[in-house]
């Protein structure tokens, strides 16, 4: 179990039987959906929000993937736990783990605003792996044509027009240093590869939006080909990729000679999130770039139907490759939050192509159209996805004391699959429309606001930590997050605080005493690792705007140093690195 909490929504969902579970939905037994978004299991109701069992167990295992050392040099191998092995040629890279890992940590953050330390030394752990050898393995090593075109299996030979085949680099292949760029060394400031940069890009806007911390927005390097150095910052980047964006309205290319729209997309989404932080406008070629994707790279029908979509373009040899409307549901998903119109409109036509809606045609899973669903609102589709999703994705929590969540997908494999599992999380979390709320940065104030530091993770966990302004009151759940520190002694701090004199605690239910001030705006809590609620009468009524001096006063190192962890070496190995457990108490 996760925690000690006794009985969780999986055995309620368990408990309730297939048949009457289907009643509650209003829908055929073998299309429930035990997401955890549909029961409230036996936990008391709060009217602000919480992380579900599936959102805190995917944390705890991305925690761990992220935080475990592994050697992402060219004289290493990442772990086998990042995926490089979903969609081999195209995505089988490990650095699309790392990009995707990301958006569910954006969710679980604004549904916990008031604390961010573990997430924002997960983002910047993924980041510091993006910008290494193995995040650019492709770019430093695909020079030039791809030596085996002639001799492609049918799955990528397929792929190339007829004329071509033979003559023709599969999807997925860079080619570094082919005409007419020649080879390039930097992986960041290269005329190609939008997907590298781009999705970095997207990483580091979230990683800002997460934890107020410039560190990404000061130089860093990246490494390049020869294993050189090149120095960058957020900043240059994102002023490059708009400069290549206003130079080419049909959009920079990803692997060279290809334009993917699923690149740009992503690489336009991380600008959006940038505009916002920073009050900048550079947003504005990406939407100009949208223009060109609905007049050249989308076929609409005299009727107003999208007929096709265009999954990448190849302006040197002029040719397009184009699917029917659900090429463009990846697309559409990174879209959503920067034209919801265009994202919609690409969604409907995929539902109803797909028959999501059609009880007659059995739903197939999809997670790209599952997230769509449910952003959109689309109850009926959400209902069969998550029931086909819950049947042939095999979620289940694993580890010791089954502390971690993923998706296994039959693929019966020691990890569960990195990509696609980090895809199928952002479904669960928090409600329908989160995702694009997330991009217009509604929590900018959780700066300035009262915040919940030092929390002893991954020993114990958060899953709630709300300010509610009209009260005053910040509100905080924890809970073990590993049942062997279940009753053991912690401490943590609230900062922020108006008036560190004037606070009082209630936890449970009850009054509670066991703080004390540490200055005029931080109070000390002791209590003890387990399952627990508080109501921190704090003052805080949201006055003051977040700006961005105050966001650069928090340093990376201090960031860091505020979550208190297990030693480094015990880190180092994949297995459960937690101390022996201890006597359980009470908090009061």
């Amino acid at each position: 179990m996760p925690r000690d909490q006794g009985p969780t929504r999986r055995d309620f969902i368990k408990g309730l039987g297939l048949a009457a579970g289907a009643a509650a939905l209003g829908s055929r037994p073998e299309e429930l959906h035990a997401a955890p978004w549909s029961f409230s299991g036996l936990r008391p109701p709060s009217p602000f929000p919480e992380l579900n069992d599936r959102a805190l167990g995917w944390l705890q295992f991305l925690w761990e993937k992220s935080t475990t050392r592994d050697n992402w040099s060219r004289w290493g191998v990442p772990h086998p736990w990042w995926d490089q092995y979903s969609v081999p040629g195209v995505t089988s890279y490990p650095r699309f783990d790392l990009q995707y890992s990301t958006y569910a940590i954006l969710m679980m953050a604004d549904q916990t605003p008031a604390w961010r330390e573990a997430y924002t030394r997960i983002v910047d752990e993924l980041a510091s792996r993006y910008t290494t050898y193995w995040g650019a393995v492709d770019w430093l090593t695909q020079i030039g044509p791809d030596p085996a075109r002639a001799n492609y299996p049918p799955q990528f030979m397929g792929g190339i027009p007829r004329d071509l085949r033979g003559n023709y680099d599969r999807i997925g292949w860079t080619a570094n240093g082919v005409e007419p760029w020649g080879l390039q060394e930097d992986p960041i400031g290269s005329d190609g590869n939008m997907f590298f940069r781009g999705w970095l890009g997207l990483m580091l806007s979230i990683y800002g939006y997460v934890s107020g911390d410039d560190k990404w927005e000061r130089p860093f390097t990246t490494t390049g080909y020869a294993d050189q150095d090149f120095e960058w910052d957020h900043h240059r980047m994102v002023e490059l990729m708009e400069a290549q964006w206003r130079a080419h309205p049909e959009g920079p290319h990803c692997e060279n000679t290809k334009i993917w729209p699923f690149c740009n997309s992503a690489a336009g989404l991380g600008v959006y999130l940038y505009d916002k932080l920073h009050g900048t406008d550079r947003h504005l070629a990406v939407e100009n770039w949208l223009e060109y994707v609905k007049n050249n790279y989308m076929g609409v029908s005299d009727a107003g139907e999208l007929e096709w979509f265009t999954t990448w373009y190849d302006p040197i040899v002029n040719h397009k490759a184009n699917g029917g409307p659900s090429s463009g549901l990846q697309a559409a998903f990174l879209i959503l939050p920067q034209e919801p119109e265009l994202a919609s409109f690409i969604y409907e036509a995929s539902a109803n192509a797909a028959g999501w809606n059609n009880p007659r045609v059995p739903a197939r899973p999809s997670s790209a159209g599952l997230l769509m669903a449910r952003e959109l609102g689309d109850e009926t589709a959400i209902v069969r996805l998550s029931a086909a999703a819950e049947r042939a994705y095999e979620p289940r929590f694993f580890g010791d004391h089954d502390e971690k969540f993923g998706w296994w997908f039959g693929l019966n494999e020691p990890y569960p699959r990195g990509q696609r599992s980090a895809m199928m999380m952002v479904s669960e979390i928090g409600q329908g429309g989160d995702w694009t709320r997330a991009f217009e940065t509604p929590h900018m104030n959780k700066f300035e606001a009262p915040t919940v530091e030092g929390i002893e993770y991954p020993s114990m966990g958060v899953l709630q930590a709300w300010n509610d302004p009209e009260s005053g009151t910040l509100y905080v759940g924890t809970y073990a997050a590993t049942s062997d520190r279940q009753g053991q002694d912690t401490s943590w701090r609230v900062t922020n605080l108006p008036d560190s004199g004037e606070v009082f605690v209630i936890c449970d239910g009850q009054p509670f005493d066991r703080f004390d001030a540490e200055g005029s705006a931080v109070i000390r809590i002791d209590s003890d690792i387990g399952d627990h609620r508080y109501q921190i009468f704090t003052g805080y009524r949201g006055q003051g705007a977040s700006t961005r001096e105050a966001r650069r006063k928090r340093s990376s190192s201090a960031a860091s140093q505020s979550i208190r962890t297990v030693p480094d070496s015990a880190r180092e190995v994949s297995t459960s690195f937690v101390p022996d457990g201890g006597p359980i108490c009470g908090c009061c």
